[in-house]
């Protein structure tokens, strides 16, 4: 499995409760130390450097991922928010987040890795409560469990990503034609 962060589902909530790959089969956590959550925050571009982090990081960044995705679901199937995960996503959300600064260069978002997962929650209750809700749908991919915003022309989106899912998929189904395909008789 590639462990290189992916950033398809068009918000920072949506590829960060994303960071459990493969839920429904083969579970693939991609937060596995505090350098690979950190280096979420980095390249998921929320931070321009961060402190260290350490394992409490990782265990609180999971459980407060796992309570987005259950809100995330929640809202996508238009059930009632899980009261649990709530109180988990909005503790996190009151907590300090990053502080952009000036610079002599621009703007700089220096963070600790709580001040990072302060903004996601933020960012997450800000997904959850505006207008995008009604947007937010799940990757065709069987093996795929990826939420993302589907902007496209008549929500026909289907794939997180064309890269991480929709190749694949389109890839098998047109193998599986050329199986079942009679051969032609020369």
């Amino acid at each position: 499995m590639n462990l290189d962060h992916v950033f398809v589902c068009g918000h920072p909530a949506l590829d960060f409760a994303a960071t459990l790959r493969a839920r429904r089969s083969t579970r693939f956590e991609m937060f596995v130390t505090p350098e690979r959550l950190n280096a979420w925050y980095l390249e998921s571009g929320l931070v321009d450097t961060i402190t260290p982090g350490d394992e409490e990081d990782v265990r609180q960044a999971r459980i407060i991922r796992e309570a987005v995705y259950r809100l995330i679901t929640n809202r996508r199937l238009g059930e009632e928010f899980d009261r649990e995960a709530l109180a988990v996503l909005n503790s996190a959300a009151r907590e300090t987040p990053v502080t952009p600064q000036l610079s002599v260069t621009g703007r700089h978002n220096e963070a600790t890795p709580g001040q990072a997962l302060a903004t996601v929650a933020r960012q997450a209750v800000e997904l959850l409560s505006g207008p995008d809700v009604p947007l937010l749908k799940e990757c065709g991919n069987p093996e795929c469990t990826r939420v993302y915003i589907d902007r496209s022309r008549g929500m026909r989106r289907q794939w997180c990503g064309m890269e991480s899912c929709g190749n694949k998929i389109k890839a098998a189904a047109y193998r599986a034609r050329q199986r079942t395909a009679p051969t032609m008789a020369v």
